[in-house]
């Protein structure tokens, strides 16, 4: 257990600073293709720290030899939304809230366009309403439905990009950290950090979802608790890390733009992969995880709707979870 627990904190730390260098390789890498700040959050960055949890869902429904281990796929592909929905938002409030006085903020305000995430939200909330209306259902072109999931993701990136309401320019970079003295590093220099920080965040998170899951099995919980309960939060540590870094930096409109971005790519990829090779049918847990991540996105989208959103009222959401949690607990019980 001691070096379970070792294991766990050290892979924590490596995703941490990994994405430190990633978060910074990423935004410098977008400001060489002149994108803007919300389309590098949401598309470049999302698309990068979502690349290991899909891995895990794509493995489990494409490879998996046995039920249960497609069921672990298609729970990872509804646990990663309610986990950004509630979990990462919430990390979001409580960043501004503890860094408000070295951001020189007077209030707990969150600096964002709110009229854009609040459609965000909207998007979200109905590509995932077919996707959990799917999982009640059972009809033989269902698999085919996979496609318009893809669709959809290709859609949104579209509209990001087009609709990216940032100049890089107007953010301000720190230098890239592998070439600190370059004052316009290139494209090359740039992806490669990022490149390089993405494998890192991979493997350690690898080794940090192992060490949960080992620490779930000590304590004699269920491997579908595990995998309903820990997993999820273990896969979305990267994006969770990165709207923490950003936020410290003063850029909540990048780390929001990279949690509803990740957001929309789990409510796609994956959801489409489990479409195509499982039957997609929900139990109790998985309908329980796609109700209150629906809650949760129906009430972000009210408080950006309103114009104004306090940090605070980010913290809240991650109440969501813990009704999840006494949810999953007790049906596994």
């Amino acid at each position: 257990m001691l070096l379970t627990l070792s294991l766990f904190f050290l892979s924590a730390g490596a995703i941490y600073f990994a994405c430190e260098y990633f978060v910074n390789g990423i935004e410098w890498f977008g400001k060489r293709l002149n994108l803007g700040a919300t389309a590098v959050g949401s598309v470049l960055a999302a698309f990068g720290t979502a690349l290991p949890e899909s891995a895990v869902t794509f493995m489990a429904v494409v490879f998996g030899s046995t039920p249960a281990q497609k069921d672990i796929g298609v729970g990872a592909a509804m646990g990663g939304p309610l986990v950004l929905a509630t979990l990462a938002y919430a990390v979001v409030g409580l960043a501004l809230i503890f860094h408000r006085r070295r951001l020189e903020r007077e209030t707990h305000q969150v600096r964002v366009d709110h009229a854009r995430m609040s459609r965000d939200q909207a998007a979200f909330l109905a590509v995932f309403v077919v996707k959990v209306a799917l999982g009640l259902v059972a009809f033989a072109i269902k698999p085919w439905l996979g496609v318009l999931f893809l669709i959809a993701y290709a859609v949104y990136v579209w509209r990001e990009i087009q609709e990216s309401d940032t100049a890089p320019e107007e953010e301000e970079i720190e230098p890239l950290k592998i070439r600190p003295s370059a004052t316009e590093p290139s494209l090359g220099w740039a992806g490669l950090q990022a490149l390089l920080a993405l494998i890192v965040i991979g493997f350690a998170s690898h080794t940090f979802v192992a060490q949960l899951e080992a620490i779930g099995t000590a304590l004699h919980w269920s491997p579908h608790l595990v995998a309903l309960l820990l997993s999820p939060v273990a896969t979305e540590l990267p994006e969770t890390m990165n709207a923490l870094i950003w936020v410290r930096q003063g850029k909540e409109r990048l780390a929001l733009a990279n949690i509803s971005g990740a957001m929309m790519i789990q409510a796609t990829i994956p959801s489409a992969l489990g479409i195509f090779f499982t039957p997609w049918q929900f139990d109790g847990p998985l309908l329980a995880s796609g109700v209150i991540t629906a809650l949760a996105i129906v009430f972000l989208w009210r408080l950006f709707r309103g114009g104004s959103v306090d940090g605070r009222a980010l913290v809240a959401v991650s109440s969501l979870y813990g009704v999840f949690a006494v949810l999953v607990a007790g049906y596994f019980r």
